[in-house]
């Protein structure tokens, strides 16, 4: 499958139907009457999460998308049926913007969640409405109004709470493949990984958290040098960052600090990420060089650093003892502000009831 994480779009709400100008003719009704219907309102286009997808493959090959308008007004009163609405399945995690204003209109990041991007016009309005005292017989209906046209431009953030980032060839591929069911591609050469893979690494309680490997960062990746940035937007939703650096290349310090500046550099606070620094291919580094370069960028950035080989698996256990104490503290600082906020915005009520509640426990 190909994976597609940005596109345009045009998006055309259905309009409303035209109201319609009738007058009874029944027998049994004295002098008959305006009964022209109002039109029914035209579908609007709606996004809908879905788990099944994982890409915005669908909307590559099609850019226009137009949902049907509003049924005219019938006689006797009768309105107009309503177009149903057009509902679009887009991956988990897409982020909607105006293409012509860059206004961010929303985003979906569980399964479920909906977004109307473009409103169906409404119904005109049929004779049977402008019946008054100074005119039993009007002859005037509105036509329906026009839906909404937009141009957008959605953006596919993939959902992972840890992102796997470093200089390409630095294993990340093969670390993902070991902690997880992920089978991306794996070679000795660089730019091996084109496209960000996710997987699944699950605890010895039985939860899983979702991983990502986010490809093809080095230099200059935030100007648009090779394939950075394109995927360093995959790292704004996570919480934790794995960077890896590859020990046995000659320039470790240097390669780290490239890294950094990189996430510096696209912003949106990349940088103020946590992170967890550790060297990989260690079966392949000499113990003295290894020591030697731990002491030096653990002196530099301040952090421990682990030391592990991806391909054999030694020293695995500790780093994630680490990914999941971290993770562990994040949520926990979550949970904390969402309570903090839900008290902060409670209405006045609750808040003396609650204060009641807690006066009479002292007492």
């Amino acid at each position: 499958m190909q994976f597609i994480d940005q596109a345009k779009v045009q998006v055309l709400a259905g309009d409303g139907g035209d109201g319609i100008v009738a007058f009874r003719r029944e027998k049994y009704v004295p002098a008959g009457g305006p009964s022209g219907g109002n039109g029914g309102r035209g579908g609007s286009v709606i996004l809908e999460a879905t788990t099944q997808l994982q890409t915005l493959l669908d909307f590559k090959f099609r850019h226009v998308f137009q949902a049907q308008p509003g049924a005219r007004g019938g006689p006797k009163g009768m309105t107009g049926a309503t177009a149903d609405d057009l509902v679009l399945p887009v991956p988990c995690g897409t982020a909607i913007y105006d293409a012509e204003t860059g206004e961010l209109i929303g985003e979906l990041l569980q399964g479920g969640d909906r977004l109307c991007v473009a409103k169906g016009g409404k119904g005109g309005l049929g004779n049977e409405h402008f019946l008054s005292n100074h005119n039993r017989a009007p002859e005037k209906c509105l036509p329906g109004l026009p839906g909404e046209i937009r141009t957008l431009r959605m953006e596919l953030k993939l959902i992972a709470e840890v992102g796997i980032i470093g200089l390409p060839n630095a294993g990340k591929s093969t670390l993902i493949s070991v902690l997880s069911a992920a089978r991306p591609k794996i070679a000795d050469y660089p730019f091996t990984t084109l496209v960000p893979n996710l997987g699944v690494v699950r605890r010895d309680t039985g939860d899983g958290t979702v991983f990502a490997d986010i490809p093809g960062l080095i230099e200059g990746a935030h100007a648009g040098v090779g394939l950075g940035h394109d995927f360093l937007r995959h790292v704004e939703r996570t919480k934790l960052l794995i960077h890896l650096i590859d020990i046995v290349d000659d320039q470790v310090l240097q390669n780290y600090q490239t890294i950094q500046d990189e996430l510096s550099s696209y912003g949106r606070g990349l940088s103020d990420r946590p992170q967890i620094l550790a060297f990989n291919k260690n079966d392949a580094s000499d113990p003295d060089l290894t020591q030697y370069l731990t002491e030096e960028l653990e002196a530099r950035s301040g952090s421990p650093v682990f030391v592990i080989s991806a391909a054999t698996q030694a020293g695995l256990q500790p780093l994630l003892q680490e990914i999941w104490r971290q993770l562990d503290n994040l949520r926990a600082a979550e949970a904390a502000a969402e309570q903090a906020l839900q008290a902060a915005i409670a209405p006045p009520d609750q808040v003396q009831a609650s204060d009641s509640s807690l006066l009479e426990m002292l007492a």
